[in-house]
């Protein structure tokens, strides 16, 4: 009953979490660092280029009706269409990186030797709760073990089988418990998904934003100044481009952290065969055979 219950605490510190929890500090710390370093780009550089270049087409053009200005960064990202989905895209770079950092983090267990086993020495069923205690007091000396996945799976694996007496079952239990971790993995990408949703949703607004503002000037285009029209075109086609831009990069990171994710899954449960269930032994009693047996 006490093995069952510090499992139940164990599995709760990680996945109950409290709406004011650390996860959620850190993502709107992120969205805030996001906004105002944007908005520091965009104040102190992007504005006043894109400024500094429309003056001296103005100027050149005046001068030379046929000049065309080149393309400048600047310009493509003026507008607050750009800078918000830009916002976005930073925020979710910085999600993504927690994650990637996190993934680390949980591969670098796989090094570890969590039973402390003599060489040749398996793991009955009696002892097993031996083993459950033991890990649960090193997992509260070293903090890098806590809240992570694979300590996680190895306690109860260890508790299914001084429960049931049935390697079996701690490997069944092996695979549930992963298979669980990467759904919760899975799911904790939500908001990450949004934001690649709503990027190009930002940019479409642009655009239409874009091209209601041109068909506001085309009376003024009808009467041959067309300096309206075309600014608020590049408004419509350059926050489309740069929202599918910023969603190809952030689709592409995701896929990456999937991949990842999946692995990490993979490898835990095979480090649970060999280090956990690989040392799991049925006294002959029990089995009702001459010798021990797996």
């Amino acid at each position: 009953m006490t093995s069952a219950s510090s499992s139940r605490r164990s599995r709760g510190s990680r996945n109950g979490r409290p709406f004011f929890s650390g996860d959620f500090i850190v993502k709107n710390v992120a969205l805030l660092f996001s906004i105002v370093s944007v908005w520091m780009v965009y104040s102190l550089w992007v504005r006043p280029t894109a400024e500094e270049v429309a003056i001296e087409t103005r100027l050149r053009q005046a001068q030379d009706p046929d000049y065309t200005a080149p393309r400048s960064i600047a310009v493509i990202l003026k507008d607050y269409e750009q800078q918000f989905a830009i916002t976005l895209w930073l925020w979710a770079t910085i999600l993504l990186s927690l994650k990637l950092r996190r993934l680390a983090q949980e591969d670098a267990l796989l090094k570890e030797k969590f039973l402390q086993l003599e060489p040749g020495e398996r793991i009955l069923p009696d002892d097993a709760l031996g083993h459950y205690k033991d890990l649960q007091a090193a997992i509260r000396a070293r903090k890098a073990w806590q809240g992570r996945i694979l300590p996680d799976v190895i306690l109860a694996a260890l508790h299914r089988f001084h429960s049931t007496r049935s390697i079996q079952d701690a490997a069944s239990c092996i695979r549930e418990r992963s298979e669980v971790a990467g759904e919760e993995l899975e799911a904790d990408l939500s908001l990450i998904r949004y934001i690649i949703w709503a990027i190009p949703s930002v940019g479409f607004i642009g655009t239409v934003r874009g091209i209601g503002e041109a068909l506001a000037q085309a009376q003024k285009a009808l009467a041959g100044d067309i300096s309206g029209v075309t600014d608020a075109l590049g408004l419509a086609f350059n926050s489309t481009l740069t929202a599918l831009l910023l969603s190809l990069v952030l689709m592409f990171m995701l896929h990456l952290l999937q991949g990842r994710q999946d692995k990490l899954i993979l490898d835990i449960q095979n480090y649970c065969t060999d280090e956990v269930v690989g040392q799991m032994k049925i006294p002959a009693q029990e089995t009702g055979t001459p010798a021990f047996q797996a």
